[in-house]
């Protein structure tokens, strides 16, 4: 048998009942994100939380995940990715409870930020077990397809298990069903998850894990509020101060002998490519999510349940389209399909501009799944390009850049594209004669400060504020979606540049079976 056989062996039933362990928390991490958002106005109430509270309250999560990633996953290489992934388990579980027993609105962010350090254990953990068992590449596509799967499959639950949790039990009752999915990856995990290590891994540095958190923190709250509230000097100072720590961190992690972040690889080209894809197709689905659903809601006037129950079609359209561009992948380059896959989405948004502010679903949705069609094989394919290019022993190390660059991107593009819309939509806006300054200042701040405020203005002039501000809004969504057919342009270039020379991912296991093929065929002599 050759050795490249013997380098990729068949998985068993272990390694795919480990593998749905696996996307258990993987799911409940993406769950937990939505149905804090269902139970934000019964929290609010119960604990009696301010406008800003509630922000802290759901943003918290986010930030510390996206803080410690890189930490985490460097942290598994070294001391063992499972041991990490049951450690966060633990944390997930304890932090949970505080969560859904707090008493006060700064006990439950502070549990929050406890399971957003929980959570930053699961992902790059999880990539890197998964890389670890399936050393097939048809068999890692297809594990990394059910683990893509599992994330959809979180972002469309959540807002179901939410609302039916919310609609029977009390608020907290949201955080304790981490109890039961972490619960059983503990006790079924030590018998079917493989512990994997870099054993020749050095001490952890701490200054760098310190300039990781300056890096990221700031930079990842300044790019969210510039993208909530517009241009203004705390958080530009944020982004600054963050990129200023992200210079030392570079810096330092070329200089010393064990670095947190193995700057190295990122010369490999379909690594870098594959965090390069993740951080455009985060972007586009970000910003191009958020401006959707704030347009539902706020112009259409659907309630936040329906717009959950309509976003369902495009998200599995996303989940099986993406699954079918990864067994596609193993017999055609994946250049190709990223590249058919972005006009694919340029379509769908061309569909979304001729959305207008009356009339049915049809179109808007027949536009947004296109656009997940579109986007779906980068959703499902960057991860596997990151995973199955790291060298094992930084498997964890690269997992974390890859989670990384989708949660950057994903502030990235709320808050690109959350700024080009508002300007649009602030250009756009004519104020009626007769609005009360108030009024008139909350509609500019927002179409959401319009929809509330005109019902309180009389006459005509109220009803002309509504209008205006929806047709503003509709301009806003057509502008947000040229400018995502240029990022779909970006991805598309990137891909090419990036992968034109890589073939299919079931190529080299193709030919390593022909070579034992014509091994075994040859005579002994």
């Amino acid at each position: 048998m050759t050795a490249e056989v013997e380098s990729a062996p068949r998985a068993g039933a272990r390694q795919w009942l480990a593998l749905a362990m696996l996307c258990l928390p993987t799911m409940l991490a993406t769950v937990d994100i939505n149905v804090t958002i269902l139970a934000l106005p019964h929290i609010a109430k119960d604990l009696g939380s301010s406008s800003i509270q509630q922000l802290w309250i759901t943003d918290i999560y986010g930030f510390v995940i996206a803080s410690f990633l890189i930490t985490m996953g460097t942290l598994g290489d070294r001391i063992g990715r499972r041991t990490v992934l049951f450690a966060g388990a633990v944390l997930f579980i304890v932090a949970s409870v505080l969560a859904a027993t707090a008493d006060s609105t700064a006990t439950l962010i502070a549990a929050r930020a406890v399971i957003g350090l929980a959570g930053a254990t699961i992902m790059p953990s999880v990539l890197a077990i998964i890389t670890d068992m399936f050393r097939n590449p048809k068999e890692l596509a297809a594990a990394m397809g059910a683990w893509g799967s599992s994330i959809m499959l979180g972002l469309i639950g959540g807002p179901i298990i939410g609302g039916l949790l919310l609609g029977a039990f009390y608020w907290g009752s949201v955080f304790l069903i981490a109890i039961p999915v972490m619960a059983l990856l503990l006790v079924t995990g030590p018998f079917l998850i493989p512990e994997s290590r870099n054993p020749r891994a050095g001490s952890l540095d701490l200054i760098s894990v310190v300039l990781s958190l300056g890096t990221v923190m700031p930079t990842v709250y300044g790019i969210k509020e510039l993208g909530r509230n517009g241009w203004a000097v705390v958080p530009i100072l944020a982004v600054v101060v963050g990129l200023t720590l992200g210079a030392l961190f570079i810096r330092r992690q070329r200089t010393i002998e064990n670095p947190l972040l193995d700057l190295g690889l990122f010369r490999i080209r379909s690594l870098s490519t594959g965090v390069a894809l993740g951080l455009v197709v985060a972007m586009v689905m970000g910003g191009m999510g958020l401006t959707v659903t704030l347009f539902m809601q706020l112009v259409r006037g659907i309630s936040p349940t329906h717009v959950a129950l309509w976003l369902i079609a495009p998200s599995i359209a996303m989940v099986v389209f993406g699954n079918m561009s990864l067994g596609l992948a193993q017999k055609v380059k994946p250049a190709l399909i990223l590249l058919v896959g972005s006009v694919i989405a340029i379509i769908g948004l061309v569909v979304i501009t001729q959305v207008g502010v009356d009339g049915g679903m049809a179109t808007l949705m027949t536009g947004l799944i296109l656009v997940y069609i579109g986007g779906s094989p980068v959703g499902m394919m960057n991860s596997l390009l990151v995973m199955s290019a790291a060298p094992p022993e930084k498997a964890g190390s690269a997992g974390s850049v890859s989670s990384t660059s989708g949660e950057l991107g994903a502030a990235l593009g709320v808050a690109v594209l959350g700024v080009v819309g508002t300007t649009v939509y602030r250009h756009d806006l004519t104020i009626p004669a007769g609005t009360p300054g108030p009024v008139a200042d909350a509609a500019k701040n927002g179409v959401a400060g319009a929809v509330y405020g005109a019902p309180g203005v009389p006459g005509k002039a109220g009803t002309d504020l509504l209008a205006s501000a929806k047709d503003a809004f509709t301009s806003g969504l057509h502008t947000v979606a040229l400018v995502t057919m240029g990022l779909y342009v970006v991805l598309g270039v990137i891909a090419f540049v990036g992968l034109r020379n890589q073939a299919p991912f079931g190529a080299n296991q193709a030919a390593a079976e022909a070579d034992v093929s014509e091994t075994v065929e040859q005579p002994a002599t």
